[in-house]
């Protein structure tokens, strides 16, 4: 008889099995219990039903009230015999909206079950035929340590990244297609489905809402753009000094910019912001010196907040990227340069010809992670500006400087305004992951692996 092909598929597996095979697909574990892995088979039996059971108690209820978030508000009736006002409890959108991505989290994983049941119940089916004998549950476990640990040690990571992960990115993306805004707070106002309002009105011209996000993402990507090429070429060249011949005590000068790695950012950031402020000892040291007549505006014009913010995140950036680069330098094959300059390169040349298409050929995947790690880069803008300056032009306390990451906090901590705040963290996502996977393929790094082995 023809076995079935070792890849697993669900449709050759129905149409090739028995009708224990096919019966499995709606009773768990039959085709194992059939096939003599009478254990294993119970198991998948037991945890159909307690599926069954718990979409029979709840999770039909939970997935039905996902259609309308709630129908009914919290109020207060009067109540005539005691003479008093009494609150009357009503849906709350948000437990209705996480009991549903519960469910749904819940469904998946028993699809994965009912899966893997189907494919173990046919492979103890082919043995059989095979004149094997089928493992027994006692065997399956002890393969948990040996040929199959890569399943153990994956069980746990996959279940916590479910947990704290999945369910969450479900309920953000969910929530931005609701009104769940200030004036949807639930249980006193529930709130509903909106479809794709909130991208529509985010990205549209004309509103208030549209004049924010353009200039914040625009802003966005400057920043992203000049921090992360400005460290990037800053601790090339700072690496390239300290590692030239003539410079003595390499190890000392490493360890004086690596100091500040050993401060905490935020600690540097609150101290900078402190130092820059129009009371700031950097203000005051400049008009007692006679340089200025009055405050420099570093923090509270536009520009000048821009350029600071730059400035202090390329001081606290260069001595990760210098650190990075010393190592690369080092395994540089010296016999390259040794060439280049017989052949009459000086010091510019080699480093056009040699240093930097090795170094961007190395660097490209730390280049693109740091590229968008800037773009979602909280600390150095919350810390050091809090978005400020603020303006009335933009929309519920967004600031000149504020980052989309930073604006999103905004929306949810100040004004919560968390399909806002959903809306927005679904296009970083969209705009991060599409940069990330076109700047991945087409790097030289990942197309020509092997080109400077």
């Amino acid at each position: 008889m023809q076995v079935v092909n070792s890849k697993r598929n669900i449709i050759t597996t129905f149409t090739k099995g028995n009708l224990f095979s096919k019966l499995s697909y709606v009773v768990l574990g039959l085709s194992n219990i059939k096939n003599g892995q009478v254990f294993k088979g119970l198991i998948f039996l037991a945890l159909e039903v307690l599926y069954i059971v718990f979409m029979a108690l709840t999770g039909r209820h939970n997935l039905y009230m996902l259609r309308t978030l709630g129908e009914s508000t919290q109020g207060m009736t009067y109540n005539e015999s005691l003479g008093i006002y009494e609150v009357t409890k009503g849906d709350n959108s948000m437990l209705i909206l996480l009991a549903g991505v519960v469910t749904l989290v819940i469904t998946g994983f028993f699809i994965a079950l009912w899966l893997f049941s189907i494919f173990s119940g046919e492979k103890a089916r082919q043995r059989r035929e095979l004149g094997k004998r089928p493992n027994t549950l006692l065997e399956d476990i002890r393969s948990l340590a040996n040929e199959n640990v890569h399943f153990l040690f994956l069980s746990i990571p996959v279940l916590g990244l479910s947990i704290f992960t999945v369910m969450p990115l479900i309920y953000m993306i969910l929530m931005a297609f609701t009104n769940y805004d200030s004036e949807h707070q639930p249980p006193g106002n529930l709130f509903t489905w909106v479809g794709i309002k909130n991208f529509f009105t985010l990205l549209s011209t004309g509103d208030r809402l549209s004049a924010t996000f353009w200039p914040v993402l625009g802003w966005t990507l400057i920043w992203g753009f000049a921090a992360t090429f400005s460290c990037y070429f800053g601790g090339m060249i700072l690496a390239m000094i300290i590692n030239s011949k003539g410079i003595k005590y390499k190890k000392f000068w490493r360890t004086v910019f690596v100091i500040t790695m050993a401060i905490p950012a935020f600690i540097s950031l609150r101290v900078v912001a402190t130092m820059l402020g129009e009371r700031g000892i950097l203000n005051v040291l400049l008009q007692q010196w006679g340089f200025t007549a009055s405050a420099l505006p570093f923090l509270s014009n536009v520009t000048w907040a821009r350029v600071s913010v730059i400035v202090v995140n390329f001081w606290i950036g260069v001595p990760v990227t210098m650190l990075m680069v010393s190592g690369i330098l080092m395994n540089i094959p010296a016999e390259l340069y040794e060439s280049a300059k017989i052949d009459g390169a000086g010091p510019v040349l080699a480093f056009l010809k040699i240093t930097f298409p090795y170094m961007w050929f190395v660097t490209t995947p730390y280049l693109i992670s740091n590229l968008i790690g800037n773009f979602n880069n909280f600390n150095v803008i919350y810390f050091l500006t809090a978005g400020q300056p603020l303006t009335l032009d933009y929309f519920k306390g967004a600031g000149k400087t504020d980052l989309l990451v930073t604006w999103l906090y905004k929306l949810t901590k100040d004004s919560n305004d968390y399909n806002l705040a959903a809306t927005i963290g679904i296009i970083i996502f969209v705009i991060s992951a599409t940069f990330t996977l076109i700047s991945f393929s087409r790097s030289a790094a990942m197309k020509n692996e092997e080109g400077f082995q």
